[in-house]
């Protein structure tokens, strides 16, 4: 069986797709070495890393193809908390199966979601 260790963000722009993680995950990086252009928050039983990668520029061109979600109980307020830290909204909180999703994108165009505990 496999265990997801970690989702790595590559980017020439780490310093500020850091600072943008950092408030929304609400903590200051867990692992931080910015002489590396390395950042990485402990999220659940993975990692969430940013790192400075050289040939990574400008906003991602396909930013649907892999997405990762933040399990909230509360979608709605989570949502509202991020699109003010700058989180561009690409779908606002919708109901589906009993839960909520919502789709919102960082700095760089990368989505993620914000979705209800599975039941």
């Amino acid at each position: 069986m496999l265990n997801l260790n970690s989702v790595m963000i590559g980017t020439k722009q780490p310093v500020m797709l850091a600072a943008f993680y950092e408030k929304v995950l609400g903590k200051p990086a867990d692992m931080a070495d910015q002489e590396n252009g390395f950042w990485g928050w402990q999220v659940g039983s993975a990692y969430l890393s940013v790192l400075d990668h050289s040939e990574m520029g400008g906003n991602t061109r396909d930013p649907g193809r892999v997405m990762f979600n933040f399990e909230t109980s509360q979608v709605k307020e989570e949502f509202e908390r991020i699109k003010a830290y700058g989180g561009a909204v690409i779908r606002e909180p919708y109901e589906i199966g009993g839960g909520w999703v919502a789709t919102l994108a960082d700095p760089e165009g990368n989505y993620f979601q914000l979705v209800s505990p599975m039941g």
